[in-house]
């Protein structure tokens, strides 16, 4: 039978009779699923990777340690580890509360330091200025997503029934645009850190 014919299970099977291949179709397999997910929750390209990657290290090890149920499907199996590993990621920064000033209060009147939130503010216009030009080098397509995704805050049902086109389309354009953000970000050399 050919490879890309076979289930998940069988797939999983081979891998545990020592075949490699087949852990890497079941990553081919179902990455942009695990992929999607995991960005729409960390919306950041560059830790939504780090993640995917550390949750198929973890699945392989697991496998390898016969810890996979397989009376549960695998997809099932996959979304549930990269569920907790996203939340284990927002455990970890949890530690860094952000509070934001409001008309009332800023708590920078109470701690101080109004001489680095003068730089620090410098900086992120600068962060926010980059990005801008970033965004106007995309397809129009693209930046159309991106822009109701992120500023108007539209779910991806919401932005398939404005743009007229389908939720996989309004995905696949998010997905590109994040891409070539990361490519173009890196061929201009510039820094998006906010401070």
């Amino acid at each position: 039978m050919c490879m890309q014919k076979k289930t998940d299970q069988q797939l999983v099977s081979a891998f545990l009779s020592g075949d490699s291949l087949s852990i890497e179709l079941l990553i081919i397999r179902h990455k942009d699923k695990v992929f999607g997910y995991i960005l729409s929750k960390v919306k950041d390209v560059d830790l939504a990777n780090d993640i995917f990657q550390e949750v198929f290290i973890k699945i392989i090890n697991k496998l390898n340690e016969g810890r996979y149920n397989e009376e549960g499907k695998f997809i099932a199996w996959v979304m549930r580890i990269s569920h907790n590993m996203v939340i284990d990621h927002f455990r970890k920064n949890a530690r860094v509360k952000m509070i934001r000033p409001t008309d009332e209060f800023n708590i920078f009147d109470v701690i101080g330091g109004k001489e680095d939130c003068t730089e620090d503010a410098i900086v992120n216009d600068q962060v926010v200025n980059d990005l801008r030009k970033l965004i106007s080098l995309l397809s129009d397509e693209q930046k159309e997503v991106l822009k109701m995704r992120f500023y108007a805050n539209m779910t991806f049902k919401e932005i398939a029934e404005e743009s007229d086109i389908s939720i996989n389309t309004a995905l696949g354009r998010m997905r590109y645009a994040l891409m070539n953000l990361r490519k173009l970000k890196e061929k201009h050399q510039i820094n998006l850190a906010v401070q």
